[in-house]
């Protein structure tokens, strides 16, 4: 009998709010996201993300927490932080026009557009606007 082998996994997208969920005990996600991160597929984040989510814990906390958040990403192997191009930066903009009755951020455009452009099977976001193009989020899973 031959030996089954498992498709490989499709790629998630991860938005700030994951980030924040996994590194911060306190939030309501916290136990979702560190079950998903236990055993991720391929994920894919952004330089807009990671500075929206060390942001975040410097104003809501401090600088170490700040540069806590920083090695926590540093760490995260199977996390790829994709450089920008010019283009991604284009389709952010048309993501904001197409979008703009929605309250998002340059950083919430940019992963609508790379989602589309990768085709991400999911995107880790407690963020409901992230779901506008149809890719399903893993708080619906």
């Amino acid at each position: 009998m031959a030996a089954r082998t498992r498709a490989p996994r499709a790629e998630a997208y991860v938005d700030t709010a994951a980030l924040i969920a996994l590194a911060d005990r306190s939030d309501t996600y916290h136990p979702m996201f560190r079950r998903l991160f236990a055993d991720p597929p391929k994920l894919v984040t952004t330089p807009l993300v990671v500075a929206e989510g060390h942001g975040w814990f410097l104003r809501r906390y401090d600088a170490a927490r700040g540069l806590q958040f920083m090695a926590m990403i540093e760490a995260m192997t199977p996390l790829k932080v994709l450089p920008l191009s010019a283009p991604d930066q284009v389709g952010a903009l048309e993501m904001l026009r197409r979008f703009s009755d929605q309250a998002l951020t340059m950083a919430d455009a940019l992963g609508l557009y790379l989602m589309g452009e990768r085709e991400a099977a999911v995107c880790w976001s407690t963020d409901r606007h992230l779901g506008v193009t149809g890719v399903p989020l893993a708080i619906d899973r």
